[in-house]
Order: C-alpha cells, then sequence, then structure tokens
C-alpha cells in the first residue's frame, strides 16, 4: 500500500529534478561541508596518535617483561649453581672440604 504510493510521488520529483537546470561550477558542499570534512580530518589524526601512543607502550612493556624474565632466569640458574656447590656441605661432609667457588678444585 506504502510501495505503490511511494512511486507516483517519487517519479513527480525525478521529472522535477530533469526539467530544473543548474550550473555544475556552482553547486558546492559548502560550508557545513568544509567543516565535516575537517572534523572528520582531526578525528582521524587523533585516533593514529592514540594508536600510535598504544603500540609505542605495547612494545616497551614486552621488552621489559623480556628483561624480567632473563633476570629471574639468570637468578634461577645462579641458585641452581649454589645448591649443586652446597650438596657436599650438606651431606655431611666438612665445611673446609668444599671447594670456595663453584668448580674450584680442591687442594691437598
Amino acid at each position: 500500500m506504502f510501495l505503490s504510493s511511494a512511486v507516483p510521488a517519487l517519479s513527480a520529483v525525478v521529472v522535477a529534478a530533469e526539467k530544473e537546470e543548474f550550473d555544475p561550477n556552482t553547486v558546492t558542499p559548502g560550508v557545513m561541508g568544509f567543516v565535516v570534512t575537517f572534523l572528520v580530518a582531526v578525528a582521524v589524526l587523533l585516533l593514529i596518535l592514540d594508536m600510535t601512543r598504544r603500540i609505542r607502550r605495547t612494545n616497551y612493556r614486552a621488552q621489559v617483561q623480556e628483561q624480567l624474565d632473563a633476570e629471574e632466569r639468570a637468578e634461577a640458574e645462579g641458585a641452581a649453581e649454589s645448591s649443586d656447590a652446597g650438596e657436599p656441605a650438606a651431606a655431611g661432609a666438612d665445611a673446609s672440604d668444599a671447594p670456595a667457588e663453584p668448580g674450584a678444585a680442591k687442594r691437598d
């Protein structure tokens, strides 16, 4: 029902538009078009700056996490080596028998 009444109205608008002539050189988006385009450009610029900041922050966090993981691994390896060197002393051997440094040979 709505469609049957819309078709004649639409055809009347099309016929009126065909009869009206305009100069394509005078048709412009106007001030409103400029304002909307400018606001879209500003919004895009702000989004790009925000995205760059977030990516940079994510990269820095990943680098810091890698450094912390490397420090924890080095600390764990150091603790494992010191516990390996302390095994003879814990097994009942005299402290003077244990080498002063891991890997150092005992001298008699």
